[in-house]
């Protein structure tokens, strides 16, 4: 196992993480006139809601299901008599659709971001770099499902899951080795997801925050406004 390899995958995802949360913990509290979506909406709302519905279902779903696919246990698989094969499979599959939702969805936002000029101008370079990041994440992650094709007895996911399993158990060093000769394309696709945490601090990204937060007001007691 080369060093890069060993950086990468054991060491990299790491600092991933730490810039994440303590990146955005600092953007919160040194700049929160910046933590905001920066909507397009009043320059130009043309095909907005079609790429916006498309774009956050799409990406959405395929977070979850990365999520769920890569950090449930296999023995919780087996118990549940599902064959890694055709684990597999449902992950090929549902991934192929939310992912192509979600990259139809992002196309036409790219379209809107480059080919509008009023949003062209109003639009930062992260603004540009973080759509063009995630484009490529998604066609790195789409492609990787004809590698998958060229088998289907599920062993290289069940190498990626246990990666992942002991990375979230600061296992890093023992989790390089189970995916040293995984398909290069997933690699790459990891390293893309990986540096996308890694910049997200510094992208109108941080608005996910504020959605994930504005979901405990459900449970808030109502306010009561009374005339004097």
């Amino acid at each position: 196992m080369s060093n890069l390899h060993s950086f990468f995958f054991a060491i990299y995802p790491y600092i991933c993480l730490a810039v994440f949360f303590f990146g955005s913990l600092a953007r919160f509290d040194r700049e929160q006139y910046s933590w905001k979506s920066d909507s397009s909406q009043l320059l130009y709302d043309g095909q907005l809601r079609l790429g916006n519905i498309l774009f956050h279902v799409g990406v959405l779903a395929v977070f979850a299901g990365h999520f769920v696919g890569l950090l449930t246990p296999l023995w919780f698989w087996d118990a549940l008599g599902v064959s890694h094969s055709a684990k597999q499979l449902l992950a090929m599959t549902a991934g192929g659709i939310f992912g192509s939702m979600a990259l139809v969805g992002l196309l036409i936002l790219i379209n809107r971001r480059f080919r509008i000029d009023r949003i062209n101008l109003n639009s930062t370079w992260r603004d540009k770099l973080l759509l063009v990041w995630i484009l490529a994440t998604l066609l790195l992650g789409l492609s990787t499902i004809f590698v998958s094709a060229g088998h289907l007895d599920g062993h290289e996911m069940t190498l990626l899951m246990q990666w992942a399993q002991h990375i979230v158990t600061f296992r890093g060093l023992e989790a390089a080795k189970f995916i040293e000769h995984v398909h290069i394309l997933f690699k790459l696709h990891m390293f893309m997801g990986m540096t996308f945490f890694l910049i997200f601090p510094f992208t109108r990204m941080v608005h996910v925050w504020s959605g994930f937060a504005s979901a405990f007001y459900i449970f808030r007691p109502w306010q009561l406004v009374r005339r004097r």
